[in-house]
């Protein structure tokens, strides 16, 4: 730009940093760039407006951030805290515009200044604070309880580096480090005045005082500062703006002068060097030693200081400790925070003389625990040697809980020696280990499953001994996201759409979308319907060109498996059947297929070798495939790097067909099926997770339902598996894992996928050659469906319209219900 923009000037001028008018916007605007980011108009770069925009976005939210912190001070309000080592919460400015509702005035106030808002949005950094489903149904929840006017404050680590950037070089992930705040975070608000020492190490020593109580003083080896830094989370509409309260750990000495006199330069910062090390990055590699100890201390670092805020605002507030579990809820989002139980009982006890038994009331009473997982190998468990060494005076409480725990079990189930062995909070197996599931479903008061399928099996199996004893506890919450950032947010013109057939209301009360039902067989509608996805489509159609150089035909049948890489997720279920449908068209050039173009995308964990051989082979198969002259472009493969929220607005509005393929029993409840529910995908799926539910709401004749039931796994485990068996029986897969084995997809090297080859012949832990007929099968209806324009465009519409059950709004009622016991607060605006 050449010249300062001239100001609109408003008949009435509006309040600078909270006015919501488009001249209001645009002065704020410049006056940010200007004042807080010492630039000017002519030679600001396009990140010095985004973060101008964004400091005019976050002005907007802070009069509504004061007004609920003073709403909740003066009532007497239940807080829920949810206590989570991911929040993947994905880019604000979008998300916070929509909140608010002044997305279309700030676009207008920008093209005022010659800037295009979709252009500076785009700038924005995924935020590196979480991994995969975990972490993003923990940021929905959060756009939940604010939307539903809930007193909520999310806690966990600011992550300095995320957990990596995915790029594919030759085929194979390669991990980049994520440098999200390189370029600074103009959401965050730190908070050096809310800060907690947290110790390490060291030992401990008792004694008994004058009333002849017995007492116990921590010496750590070490102490560590959290430092708070704040995010607001505003509401839709409302005035309602809870926190994201994340904590960054410093050194409570940064500097040593007398080691920098003397010459000994590192040592002078040493201590700063370590204390920083536990925000520094998300889940690092806890394959060596010293990965499982950083882990273990991060999750105890964020723990205490989160435990430590939720006891200074009962102070603040003038309330005895006797009164923490009505005024505080902290809900424990898998095993990582477990650690809270023995915590909250340390400060109680050691920090605050509560007796012991009113201390472990209130324990009880404050905490929850969702658990997340059924795979044995995510339950976490911790080595005795290590979290005696790290953590000692907590394995001191551990061991006491674990001592009267055990006496109640006994004096239910008197004699059942093997009983006490499988619920104890130690593992006495082998190595002896602390079990932190077993923990944190002793220490809490609920205990729900994420889909109706994972809580029956959670009963069922891992938890079976403790739902025996306290059935009252346990209890299922199926997960859900939300509406506003997946479907208003990420796919706009369906959004547009649904104002426009069915009215805004359903935005907040997703079951509103049953009204779609009515249209189903308007030609009209199906019409507009097929017009939003196919723009869709091509707007995903030229993003896989710019990342990836692959030209993909957007009017083929787009079939998605976007989600971390695993063995269990089955993504070389899908890669077999590719094979499958490239070695047909190689028999038979002019055979008639259904045109698709298969979508894979997430990441492997670093140390995850057969994961990442997935992700080498199907970008192999892309490689072939993509230019072989036989298949003419009727299919396409395509593995699209870095899958994260940023890039899922592009993909899930885009998708015609859901992969939730995994082996029954296994995915506890995944979200990205509700995320293509709700864009209008079909699924092809087993009766795994939420599957179940999302067959049962959409219509069984609107999902593609194959594979074994979990019965039929646990019968076809017992009965002994022989996956080779089925590669011999069937032609076409001995045909396509005989192509994988010889180098057809690894350019001649016949001993690269040779590992991913012998695992599905000889051992196939998740079953993936069972299901392959059937999936094969299933897939064929699929084409055919696809070939009926008008069926296929009905289908959309009716999992979109019952898609309603799976909204995030839905599933925090229940927790506020049934677990937490908390009303919503209106928040009024002074």
């Amino acid at each position: 730009m050449d010249d300062l923009p001239t100001l609109k000037t408003p008949a009435v001028a509006e309040p600078a940093r909270s006015g919501l008018g488009v001249a209001a916007l645009q002065r704020d605007i410049v006056d940010n760039l200007i004042c807080l980011q010492g630039r000017y108009p002519e030679i600001a770069t396009p990140h010095d407006w985004y973060m101008a925009l964004s400091f005019a976005v976050r002005d907007r939210m802070m009069a509504r951030r004061v007004a609920t912190t003073h709403a909740y001070v003066a009532s007497d309000a239940k807080v829920a805290c949810y206590l989570s080592a991911e929040f993947l919460i994905g880019p604000q400015l979008g998300n916070n515009l929509i909140n608010l509702g002044i997305e279309s005035n700030v676009r207008d106030a920008l093209q005022a200044l010659g800037l295009d808002l979709d252009a500076l949005v785009a700038i924005e950094e995924e935020p590196g604070l979480g991994n995969g489903g975990l972490g993003r149904l923990a940021a929905c929840y959060l756009d939940s309880l604010s939307t539903l006017e809930i007193p909520a404050i999310g806690y966990g680590i600011r992550y300095e580096f995320g957990i990596f950037d995915q790029e594919i070089k030759d085929g194979w992930q390669v991990e980049v480090t994520d440098k999200w705040l390189q370029k600074g975070n103009p959401w965050e608000i730190l908070r050096p005045d809310v800060a907690f020492y947290v110790n390490f190490g060291g030992r401990t020593e008792s004694w008994t005082d004058e009333q002849g109580r017995y007492c116990v003083r921590w010496i750590p080896a070490y102490t560590v500062k959290g430092v708070a830094v704040d995010t607001p989370t505003p509401g839709f509409r409302v005035n309602t703006c809870n926190t994201l309260r994340l904590w960054k750990s410093e050194a409570v000495e940064s500097f040593d002068l007398q080691d920098f006199n003397a010459g000994d330069y590192y040592e002078a910062v040493h201590e700063k060097v370590r204390s920083e090390t536990l925000s520094k990055v998300l889940y690092p590699n806890d394959e060596p030693e010293a990965g499982k100890r950083l882990r273990l201390a991060q999750q105890y670092f964020f723990v205490s200081c989160s435990l430590q805020d939720m006891l200074r605002l009962l102070a603040l507030k003038g309330e005895p400790i006797s009164r923490f579990a009505d005024m505080f809820t902290a809900q424990l989002n898998d095993t990582h925070p477990s650690i809270a139980v023995a915590e909250l009982m340390r400060l109680l006890i050691d920090e605050r003389n509560v007796e012991w038994d009113d201390a472990w009331t209130i324990t009880r009473n404050a905490l929850a625990y969702t658990n997340h997982t059924l795979l044995p190998e995510a339950l976490e468990t911790w080595s005795l040697p290590l979290f005696q060494d790290v953590l000692p005076r907590l394995l001191e409480i551990i061991y006491e809980i674990n001592s009267r725990f055990l006496d109640e079990v006994r004096q239910r189930f008197p004699g059942d020696h093997a009983r006490l062995a499988r619920m104890s909070l130690i593992d006495e197996h082998g190595a002896k280990r602390v079990r932190m599931a077993n923990l944190a479903t002793v220490g809490s008061h609920a205990v729900n499953g994420v889909a109706a399928l994972h809580t029956r099996l959670l009963e069922q199996t891992v938890l079976h001994d403790f739902a025996e004893l306290w059935p009252e506890k346990f209890r299922n919450v199926t997960n859900g996201v939300t509406p506003r950032r997946f479907m208003m947010l990420s796919n706009p013109k369906l959004s547009v759409l649904l104002d426009e057939t069915i009215g805004e209301g359903w935005a907040t009360d997703l079951t509103k979308l049953r009204k779609l039902e009515a249209y189903a067989d308007d030609p009209a509608f199906l019409d507009r319907w097929r017009a939003v996805k196919q723009a869709n489509k091509q707007a995903l159609a030229a993003r896989i060109k710019s990342e990836t150089g692959i030209v993909v035909d957007p009017t083929a049948l787009f079939d998605i498996q976007v989600k971390r890489i695993h063995e269990y997720k089955r993504q070389h279920l899908n890669a077999l059947y590719i094979i499958t449908l490239y070695l047909r068209l190689r028999r038979d050039p002019n055979l008639s297929m259904t045109p698709r173009c298969f979508v894979f995308g997430g990441k492997a964990a670093p140390g995850y070798w057969m994961a990442k051989l997935i992700i080498r082979l199907i970008n192999g198969i892309a490689e072939v495939v993509n230019n072989d002259p036989t298949v003419n472009g009727r299919l396409k493969v395509v593995f699209f790097p870095d899958f994260n929220i940023k890039n899922a607005h592009t993909i899930y509005p885009a998708a015609d067909l859901s992969e939730q393929i995994s082996t029954a029993g296994k995915e506890a409840s995944g979200t990205g099926n509700m995320k293509f529910m709700m864009n209008g995908a079909l699924t092809i799926g087993t009766l795994d997770g939420a599957n179940v539910e999302i067959r049962e709401e959409a219509g069984e004749e609107n999902f593609f339902l194959f594979g074994l039931t979990e019965s039929e796994v646990e019968r076809v485990r017992r009965e002994g598996y022989h996956p080779d068996n089925y590669a011999n029986s069937n032609d076409e897969l001995r045909e396509a894992l005989d192509l994988v084995a010889s180098g057809h997809f690894s350019r001649g090297d016949a001993n690269m996928f040779r590992p991913l080859v012998d695992n599905l012949r000889w051992s196939d832990p998740f079953l993936v050659l069972a299901d392959y007929v059937s999936y094969v099968a299933r897939q064929e209806d699929v084409s055919h469906a696809w070939q009926d324009t008008k069926r296929w465009t009905r289908m959309s519409i009716m999992n979109t319209a019952r898609s309603g059950k799976f909204s995030s709004d839905r599933a925090i009622g229940e927790y506020c219900e049934h677990i937490w016991n908390i009303r919503p607060v209106k928040i009024a605006l002074e």
